[in-house]
C-alpha cells in the first residue's frame, strides 16, 4: 500500500502543490503587524494537515474501495490472509506513505522557518541574527562548537510538537476513510471526511452551544451525540500555542496521542465488523 501511495500521481502532486505553498508564503508578507512568522507557522501547519488528509483518503480510497470494486481483494484473500490482515495491513501501509509524504515536507519546512526569522527581521527594519553561533563546551571554556541560533532555532522547536499533532490527527481521520472505503466508493468517502473534519474542528463550539440553550433539547442532544460519535480534533489544533509563542507541554502531548491511538483503534476495529460480511464477489 506504501508503495502504491508513493507511486500515485496524486501523491507527487500534493508534494509538489505544498512545497510551493510553503515556498511562496515564505516571501509573501502577510501584513500582520510584526507577527508574519507565527503567520507562517500556522499556514504551514494548515498545509501540511490538510495535504496529509486528502494523501490518507485518497490512498485508502484507491487501496481498499477501489480493490473491492474491481474483484482485486478477492486475488489478496485468497492468499494465506484474512479480512482483519487484509485491513490492518491497508491501515499501516497507509500511515507508511504519510509518514514518507511528510518527510521532505517538514524538511522543507523547518529549513524555511529558520530563514524566515530572518527575514522578516531585516523587513522589520532590525539586525537580522547569524544562522550560526560558537558555543562554548560545559567541560572546557577553551573548545567551542558550531551551533543554530537559538533565536531562529526557537520556533522550529515550538512547531515540532505540532508536527507529531498533526500525525495523529491524519491517523484519526484515515482510520475512519478506511472504515468508509470498506464499504463506499470515493466521492462518498471524500464527502463524508470533509464533513467529519469540519464537525469534528467544531465539536467544542457546539457543545459549548448546546450549554447555553439548553431549551432547545433536540440540539443540544444532537450536539452531544456528534461530540460522542466524531472524534474532537480541537485536541489536535496548535493555533493557540502558536498565537501565544509557547510550546505544547509532554503531558498534553501524551494525552493527545492517547487518544489518537484509542480512536484509531476503535475505527480499525469498526472496519473489520464492516468489511467482515462485504462481498466481494
Amino acid at each position: 500500500t506504501c508503495k502504491e501511495s508513493v507511486r500515485q500521481p496524486m501523491f507527487f502532486s500534493l508534494l509538489v502543490v505544498s512545497m510551493l505553498i510553503m515556498l511562496l508564503n515564505a516571501w509573501i508578507p502577510f501584513f500582520s503587524m510584526g507577527d508574519d512568522t507565527k503567520m507562517y507557522l500556522d499556514c504551514g501547519l494548515a498545509t501540511i494537515l490538510i495535504c496529509g488528509i486528502l494523501l490518507a483518503i485518497w490512498t485508502s480510497s484507491m487501496s481498499i474501495a477501489d480493490e473491492i470494486e474491481g474483484k482485486t481483494a478477492m486475488t489478496l484473500l485468497s492468499k494465506p490472509i484474512n479480512r482483519r490482515q487484509f485491513i490492518v495491513g491497508k491501515y499501516l501501509g497507509l500511515l507508511q506513505g504519510v509518514v514518507v509524504f511528510l518527510i521532505p515536507v517538514v524538511l522543507l519546512f523547518v529549513f524555511l522557518i529558520y530563514y524566515k526569522v530572518g527575514y522578516d527581521m531585516k523587513e522589520a527594519g532590525k539586525e537580522a541574527p547569524e544562522y550560526f553561533v560558537w558555543l562554548d563546551f560545559a567541560s572546557n571554556a577553551d573548545m567551542q562548537y558550531l551551533w543554530f541560533h537559538p533565536q531562529r532555532l526557537a520556533p522550529v522547536i515550538q512547531i515540532l510538537p505540532g508536527i507529531l499533532l498533526i500525525f495523529l490527527e491524519i491517523a484519526v481521520l484515515a482510520a475512519i476513510s478506511v472504515v468508509i472505503s470498506t464499504r463506499l466508493p470515493m466521492v462518498v468517502n471524500f464527502s463524508v471526511m470533509f464533513a467529519i473534519f469540519v464537525i469534528g474542528h467544531l465539536t467544542p463550539v457546539l457543545v459549548a452551544s448546546s450549554e447555553v440553550r439548553q431549551e432547545l433539547e433536540f440540539v443540544s442532544f444532537v450536539a452531544r451525540l456528534f461530540a460522542t460519535v466524531l472524534p474532537s480534533l480541537e485536541v489536535f489544533n496548535m493555533s493557540a500555542p502558536i498565537a501565544t509563542g509557547s510550546l505544547v507541554p509532554p503531558d498534553y502531548l501524551g494525552i493527545a496521542a492517547l487518544y489518537g491511538i484509542t480512536y484509531s483503534i476503535a475505527a480499525i476495529l469498526l472496519a473489520f465488523i464492516l468489511f467482515e460480511d462485504r462481498d466481494l464477489a
